[in-house]
């Protein structure tokens, strides 16, 4: 092409060659010859290199200039070749994407000076709004409404008209209407079309959008972004109580998997387990040991390794519990503050031992693919972790459920809880029940590790931070029954989430003891309070 009219062209506004290039990429000239400017090693040059190769619609078009931008592009005057050294080392001639051994010693990286760093960004932003994949479509387009780009205007009403993908045209939409909203010359009607494509977008950067506009404006444009405003900041008031109450769920479903097994030995047994937490703390370490040997020995299995940890946990997290019950618990029983002592120093004692074995700092337990990431919804972000918890969580509660309701261990259980010495009376071996509670309350504290693993870190002091708040739980519930303990901790939860922003997390979990100390003033036994003989004397 001639120089003349690449000249006439650069007066253009850069993005308006980009719109150029989608319709008639002939016009951008040679591509090598557009490359083989790079090595003039002039600024003019270099400029109008830019602007024929971001239109030349050349898939090289994109390595070239994002190389050009991090200073990886190498121009040879001499034999006026240009190379792209690539991220991972490999170098490629940057005119044909022939790989090539190695750059001339002749060869330096092409030079930029602000005003072409403006250009070169600004191509860079242009190719990612025309990029094949809308992914990197829709975050370019993000990325614009962000900063209402003027001249990005005719680049995203050209990819406007081209796009079939239902997100990334919407994004398209909210770009434009940010760029139009602050564009001087833009008609009264455009901006309050705009506003209302704003309006609908409804989240916190359409809120800054809207609140950063000069007061200058018309007054049917004030009074329009004054309303899109109040309804923005009404709809995110509400949708802050819907985040602030799965955040609630969320805690809620910790607590009831921490505080599960809790129930179970507080109401069988009556023991002030202290050591619960330690079995939380070894049921996040059994999945940290399933996790380092599958990266070791399997790491294809990788995605499965939760799945393997919770039924290992289990049964290490439950053998421990049984030995602590037949060595220590046993001994204890009608002595609670001998039972409470024991049990914390025991505590103790499984930390040091955790210590000694992995080290006193956090373990790396990484997430599964499938337990990565998250969604929008509405205004909300939900992550999958969270998500899968709870389901997990009540998975646990409906076995648990089924197992204590249909099963002769659940029967045995329930007749101890209920009148231990007339389970006794009828056959009942009551110390045997007593083993299998305290194994399995602690069997369901090490499969409460294993998804606390996923949410927290993994330490010897992970168990310490769930012991006060589980005990809460069961207090607050009912001691030993389990619809109680859900009801609490769900309860706990969402109060919890409520409160802090109000009072702050320290003040506020003390305001949530405060309330249950005076509950129990009122249900000494919790909102849900067992029957029996042995209950009620």
């Amino acid at each position: 092409m001639p120089t003349k009219v690449l000249r006439n062209l650069r007066a253009l506004p850069f993005a308006l060659l980009l719109i150029f290039a989608a319709v008639l990429p002939v016009m951008a000239g040679p591509f090598e010859d557009a490359v083989g400017k790079f090595a003039n090693d002039e600024f003019s040059d270099t400029d109008e290199a830019v602007g024929a190769i971001a239109t030349s619609g050349n898939p090289l078009a994109f390595p070239i200039i994002s190389a050009l931008q991090d200073g990886r592009l190498m121009a040879d005057p001499e034999t006026k070749k240009v190379y792209v050294t690539q991220p991972d080392g490999k170098i490629i001639d940057a005119a044909t994407g022939a790989p090539v051994a190695s750059i001339p010693d002749s060869a330096a990286a092409v030079r930029l000076n602000n005003r072409l760093r403006r250009t070169v960004e600004a191509a860079l932003g242009g190719l990612t709004l025309l990029s094949p994949d809308p992914a990197k479509r829709i975050q370019a387009a993000q990325s614009v409404f962000k900063t209402h780009d003027e001249t990005m205007l005719p680049v995203i009403d050209g990819a406007l008209a081209k796009e079939t993908n239902k997100g990334a045209k919407l994004a398209f939409t909210e770009a434009r209407a940010a760029i139009l909203l602050f564009k001087a010359d833009a008609t009264d009607a455009e901006k309050l079309e705009a506003i209302a494509t704003i309006k609908a977008r409804g989240d916190q950067e359409a809120l800054a959008l809207l609140t950063g506009l000069a007061a200058d404006q018309p007054p049917a444009i004030v009074r329009a972004a004054a309303n899109a405003t109040s309804s923005i900041q009404s709809n995110l008031a509400l949708w802050s109580i819907v985040q602030n109450g799965w955040y609630g769920l969320s805690l809620g479903s910790v607590l009831l998997l921490a505080a599960i097994g809790l129930a179970i030995t507080f109401g069988v047994m009556g023991v002030i387990n202290m050591a619960h937490g330690e079995m939380v703390m070894i049921g996040a370490y059994v999945t940290f040991v399933v996790q380092q040997t599958i990266r070791t020995s399997y790491p294809g299995l990788f995605d499965y390794s939760l799945l393997i940890a919770v039924p290992l946990a289990f049964i290490v997290a439950g053998a421990i519990g049984i030995v602590i019950e037949r060595t220590i618990i046993r001994f204890l029983y009608g002595r609670p503050l001998e039972t409470l002592l024991a049990t914390w120093g025991l505590s103790l004692v499984l930390q040091q031992a955790v210590r000694t074995m992995f080290g006193p700092t956090n373990q790396e337990v990484g997430n599964p693919s499938w337990m990565s990431g998250a969604f929008e919804l509405g205004q909300i972000t939900i992550t999958y972790n969270r998500l899968w918890i709870l389901c997990f969580t009540m998975a646990v509660f409906v076995i648990l459920l089924a197992m204590l309701r249909y099963t002769a261990l659940g029967l045995e259980m329930r007749a101890v809880t209920q009148n231990r010495r007339m389970a006794a009376s009828m056959g009942i071996a009551t110390s045997r029940v007593d083993a299998l509670t305290f194994g399995l309350g602690s069997g369901i504290a090490g499969i409460a590790g294993v998804a606390l693993s996923q949410i927290d870190n993994v330490s010897p002091n992970l168990g310490q931070s769930y012991i006060i708040d589980s005990f809460m739980v069961v207090v607050f519930g009912g001691v030993g029954n389990l619809w109680g303990t859900l009801v609490g901790a769900f309860t706990l939860g969402i109060a919890n989430k409520f409160l802090e922003p109000v009072a702050g997390a320290v003040l506020g979990k003390i305001a949530i003891l405060v309330l249950i100390i005076l509950f129990i003033q009122k249900r000494p036994r919790g909102l849900f309070a067992l029957k029996g003989r042995a209950v009620e004397a």
